[in-house]
């Protein structure tokens, strides 16, 4: 039996893991799994483990300007390995109050004598012990607003600017700040199984802080704990979904007995909603390009005992060669987008993603709508939806699209379907409504509702 590794390991696996996200672009989320397996991480050191590299990609850039003020030569002329240890060891040093500072330094000196020369680590030895003996510097130092937002929110300048642009720098400014926020976790009940009061007592019997949602019926926040280990999640009875997410359920409003089709549909928690709402009675057609994707949709209709769901690898441009005109009562367009509406979540996506995505995404996502629309019933209500705050991705692309056919209007009832505290507050346009971070405990969302004359 493999030896669990210890807690001072854990800085040397964050390194590896931060350094492969940074040289082939890899998801840190797959990283983490891929690294707590194969090292044999210990459960007790997995929450370290996991703060160090989300925290230190949330903040390096604001981590970079700190040590620009001590580092003598240019952080880019500063080998990658060396670079990123002192960004998570400077991460511990400013935000993690549980790791001792000399502990993090002499963890830092050690992996740079193993790794590096005596150079290396004298000079990660120096740079790190003045760091602690000096102020932090000042982002009133930076006299340019966007590139001092940019520090502070640790953001990349591009995205700031393009944000102020579509919603004002005031918006910009409160986007960028709620992302560094911890997210809201929340569950969705799956009511057809069990109630929602079952669920916070069984919740609540294993440790887990649980409160009811003031918005979306089935919804339940959860605090302490690990919900994918809970006899509640094992037997189906909830998943784990952001609230933003379900509202694209409440908009698109499936009744029983309907066919109804999810065009993107991995890994499948709005098919999932979509037949709870119709109470397992009726038919969902759940699309994904990807094969393993499409196997996970399977798991999850298996482990919520939902019959109704069958997942079908295609490319949603493609399914007229599939289905005949008009086969679905509803559609849902739940779009590949660049995600950033979800970067409190996963903050690698915010140096990932380039401007250039944005515009191939929406050219993708204009195409989507267009081919499966014709699969819609006359009278049918197609919703579509994505987990960014772009506009490009969002409102010009159902705009475009609703001028551009005679048989497109928006949804002008979408908004009864939505929770008052929250329909309230987005009256601006009939037919979608865009959910920025922070606003109501969701991730960044845009909801629209396009309907086919009769």
């Amino acid at each position: 039996m493999s030896k669990k590794k210890s807690t001072g390991n854990v800085r040397e696996a964050a390194l590896e893991i931060l350094l492969k996200i940074k040289k082939n672009q890899a998801y840190s989320n797959l990283l983490l799994n891929d690294t707590i397996k194969k090292e044999n991480i210990a459960s007790i050191d997995v929450p370290l483990l996991t703060e160090i590299v989300y925290g230190t990609i949330q903040y390096q850039k604001r981590i970079d300007f700190y040590l620009e003020a001590y580092s003598k030569k240019p952080l880019v002329k500063i080998d990658d390995w060396v670079h990123i240890l002192w960004r998570l060891t400077v991460y511990q040093l400013i935000f993690l109050d549980r790791v001792p500072d000399h502990a993090a330094i002499n963890e830092a000196v050690e992996i740079s004598k193993k790794r590096g020369h005596k150079g290396i680590s004298g000079m990660t030895n120096g740079i790190l012990r003045s760091f602690l003996r000096h102020p932090l510097p000042e982002f009133s130092s930076i006299k340019n607003e966007t590139e001092r937002l940019a520090v502070e929110t640790s953001h990349p300048e591009w995205l700031l600017k393009r944000w102020s642009k579509q919603y004002g720098a005031e918006r910009a400014s409160s986007i960028a700040f709620a992302n560094l926020t911890h997210p809201t976790h929340s569950v969705r009940v799956n009511t057809n199984r069990v109630t929602k009061e079952e669920v916070m007592e069984s919740l609540q019997d294993q440790g887990l802080e649980v409160k009811e949602s003031p918005y979306v019926e089935e919804c339940l926040y959860v605090k302490k704990g690990s919900l994918a280990n809970t006899k509640a999640f094992e037997n189906g009875w909830i998943s784990i979904q952001d609230e933003g997410s379900m509202l694209v359920t409440l908009a698109l409003d499936p009744q029983q007995g309907e066919s109804i089709l999810d065009a993107c549909a991995a890994p499948g928690g709005k098919s999932m909603h979509i037949a709870e709402r119709m109470q397992n009675i009726g038919e969902v057609v759940s699309i994904d390009i990807h094969s393993h994707k499409v196997k996970l949709i399977h798991d999850q209709a298996k482990r919520l005992e939902l019959s109704i769901v069958h997942g079908e690898v295609a490319d949603a441009r493609q399914l007229h060669e599939k289905y005949d005109k008009e086969s679905f009562d509803r559609i849902l367009v739940d779009a590949p987008c660049s995600g950033l509406g979800v970067i409190q979540r996963k903050p690698d996506l915010k140096w990932s993603k380039k401007e250039e995505d944005i515009h191939r995404l929406s050219e993708i996502q204009q195409s989507i709508v267009e081919a499966v629309w014709p699969l819609l019933k006359k009278g049918g209500r197609l919703v579509y939806s994505t987990c960014t705050v772009d506009r490009e991705e969002n409102d010009d692309v159902v705009t475009a699209f609703v001028e551009e056919n005679e048989e497109a209007i928006f949804d002008d009832q979408l908004l009864t379907r939505i929770p008052g505290i929250i329909a309230s507050e987005k009256k601006e346009n009939p037919g979608y409504f865009q959910l920025f971070p922070g606003e109501f405990r969701t991730d960044g969302f845009f909801i629209s509702a396009i309907l086919k004359r009769e």
